[in-house]
């Protein structure tokens, strides 16, 4: 488990590397993801180990929310001062997330279907 672990965190790490070295404006974790996903591509299937780690780590995750909520309540009045374009850009990402995905989902079907 602690293996498991310890990939995970390099992972993470060289994501963090990778996006300060290369000034990319994506997070660094993001990268990371990617790059354990690639991993896991390659080698074919996840280890059980992995899938038990992960798992635990995703029980406990919502203790990362505390400082990000708390961050939130800090700043309540700048938010408050940007409600109506935060209240548009929330709303307009809603709705192209969930245009995004039904067109995906379609095209998937069909590729499916035909292959």
């Amino acid at each position: 488990m602690l293996g498991y672990l310890t990939l995970i965190f390099v992972c993470q790490l060289a994501g963090e590397v990778i996006a300060g070295i290369l000034k990319l404006p994506v997070p660094g974790p993001v990268i990371g993801m990617v790059l354990l996903f690639v991993y896991l591509s390659l080698r074919g299937a996840v280890p059980e180990d992995l899938g038990q780690t992960a798992g635990a780590l995703l029980r406990y995750m919502s203790l990362l929310f505390v400082p990000a909520g708390t961050g939130v309540i800090l700043h309540f009045r700048l938010l408050g001062a940007a409600i109506v374009p935060l209240s548009a850009a929330l709303v307009l990402s809603t709705v192209l997330t969930i245009a995004v995905t039904g067109l995906m989902m379609r095209w998937l079907g069909r590729v499916g279907a035909d292959g």
